[in-house]
């Protein structure tokens, strides 16, 4: 499902922004990186999620 959500995702928004996207994404073979994670919550409300990812660290 994830994989379908992320082929069709990038057709339309190369297709919808291809003028602006032209030199960074769409002459590359792919739009999304092959991974994707899937996560449950258990109700946690909104803005404890918000503050979880504020929190975390980028990748080098």
């Amino acid at each position: 499902m994830v994989n379908n959500l992320k082929t069709v995702t990038s057709r339309l928004i190369c297709k919808e922004f291809s003028e602006h996207l032209r030199k960074f994404y769409c002459q590359k073979p792919v739009f999304w990186s092959r991974s994707y994670c899937i996560i449950t919550v258990g109700g946690a409300p909104l803005a404890v999620l918000k503050q979880y990812i504020a929190g975390q660290n980028m990748p080098d």
